[in-house]
């Protein structure tokens, strides 16, 4: 009897510690993601006026990616794509989401609906907490019981706003925390989500791992930075909108030390953080309050809303804080849509029962390098530019125009009932071949350089681009 108590409480104690073990191997994660951050609009990649400390202490602890892709060249399809691990065009979220104001192509109802499984749902599923800090922006009605928000998909915690803040960066008075207006707050909106984050966290009562997202306003228009920073880069900017901008992007990286600070103080050794943008940098004066906008391309062809590179390479810092990994640059292929499997596979947890487009990196940590098997595709219907199909596989892009009988598929912010035989019935056409590899700038279709590239390229991005429409949301209003 002694011994059937002993063995008993040998089997307690190593069940324990087994759990135990488990709860230590599962890493706390954090994604930083900027508003509008161009490719070159740090000094990792190229940019010669504004200073980034503490970023650039990240990368050199941890991975720098050249080759570093966001979902789609604008906010809310890219935030979706980020949080789904899927095309966001699944979702059908193919712009930007307005304000819900009623219009013929139901631009207006389109929201992440309550089917799509997202990254903090399946991190809580094996004992993650969770919380969003910052801009939501994946409804047209916020706050509100007509549409899901960030709570229903798994977010124990939000702070966040609709879109932009407002009126600007500073003393913003549109936060909502759980459902409840905050109003004025004083101060930055970078620093002030950090703020709640670090409120969160030391808030925080269980020793379970937690899943954290910040989702910065900046550098997206309407700017406004601390006026000593605005001071400092007048002597290097063109003006006083120029230096403002150079503020927001230094103001975000003293907001992303304060926050990396705290988490080696409060000894979060097994942290996984990464820092990205949600798409490329806005076109100074685009519209009027477009101002502020000096976001850089760097050697990239394009900005925000194209399917050129500009539009949606951007950067990508991964530090694993307490792990040793591979450190240095890498060009392995990443994207945003990535984070939902590696993360599945690092914590442990089931894949998602939707499709997926997003594959696990984690080889990354290892030897910076990942080879993906499936190529990354956009299909953006509102693009600047006419290539508005744009395909990445191995060293090679390949980009396509849409045609309906004869005349070119005109700029769609949305697919509807009203419009999807139009859409669907629309051809890939007039095929341009990149080799990103010899030409980060898309300067040469060599097309007819490599025609067996071409041939093969071009045969699976119509594959691709099949598929993808096939299983596109479409929106009804009835």
């Amino acid at each position: 009897m002694k011994s059937l108590k002993f063995s008993i409480l040998i089997l307690f104690f190593a069940l324990g510690f087994i759990s135990c073990q488990k709860e230590k191997s599962q890493p706390n994660i954090v994604v930083f993601l900027c508003d509008d951050l161009g490719y070159g609009d740090l000094p990792l990649y190229g940019h010669t006026s504004i200073e980034t400390p503490n970023l650039d202490k990240m990368a050199s602890n941890g991975i720098l990616c050249t080759d570093f892709y966001s979902a789609a060249p604008v906010c809310s399809p890219a935030r979706a794509g980020l949080l789904t691990g899927r095309s966001p065009n699944r979702a059908g979220i193919y712009d930007f989401i307005p304000s819900p104001k009623k219009s013929e192509d139901c631009r207006d109802l389109v929201h992440l609906q309550e089917h799509e499984e997202t990254i903090p749902a399946m991190l809580k599923s094996v004992g993650y907490t969770t919380c969003l800090v910052g801009k939501w922006h994946c409804s047209s009605q916020f706050n509100s019981d007509k549409q899901p928000q960030a709570d229903y998909f798994g977010f124990d915690h939000w702070f966040a706003t609709r879109n932009n803040a407002a009126p600007s960066h500073e003393n913003p008075n549109n936060f909502v925390r759980n459902g409840k207006a905050v109003g004025e707050i004083e101060g930055f909106s970078c620093q002030i989500i950090v703020d709640e984050a670090i409120d969160w966290l030391d808030k925080k009562k269980s020793a379970d791992p937690f899943y954290l997202q910040v989702n910065f306003h900046e550098p997206h228009v309407p700017i406004a930075s601390p006026q000593p920073l605005v001071e400092k880069y007048l002597p290097f900017a063109k003006n006083e909108n120029e230096a403002q901008f150079f503020a927001n992007v230094e103001n975000v990286d003293k907001a992303v030390g304060r926050l990396l600070s705290y988490l080696e103080e409060n000894r979060h050794e097994n942290t996984l953080i990464i820092f990205t943008s949600d798409n490329g940098p806005e076109t100074l004066l685009r519209y009027k309050r477009a101002k502020r906008s000096y976001g850089s391309p760097g050697p990239l062809k394009g900005m925000k809303l194209w399917t050129h590179e500009a539009g949606f390479r951007v950067p990508g810092i991964i530090h694993w804080m307490g792990r040793p990994t591979f450190k240095g640059a890498s060009d392995a292929v990443i994207s945003s849509l990535d984070f939902l499997p590696t993360f599945a596979e690092i914590a442990g947890a089931d894949l998602p029962q939707n499709p997926i487009d997003g594959e696990s990196f984690t080889s990354l940590f290892t030897d910076g390098k990942y080879e993906r098997s499936k190529p990354l595709l956009w299909a953006f219907y509102n693009a600047l530019n006419e290539h508005i199909v744009a395909m990445r596989d191995g060293d090679w892009k390949i980009m396509a125009r849409l045609k309906n009988d004869s005349a070119y598929l005109p700029k769609i912010k949305n697919i509807y009932d009203g419009n999807e035989a139009f859409v669907k019935q629309a051809e890939l056409t007039d095929f341009v071949l990149y080799n990103l590899k010899k030409d980060i700038g898309e300067s040469e279709d060599v097309a007819n350089k490599h025609p067996d590239i071409f041939q093969k390229m071009k045969k699976l991005l119509i594959e691709e681009y099949d598929n993808l429409l096939a299983g596109s949301h479409i929106w009804m209003r009835n």
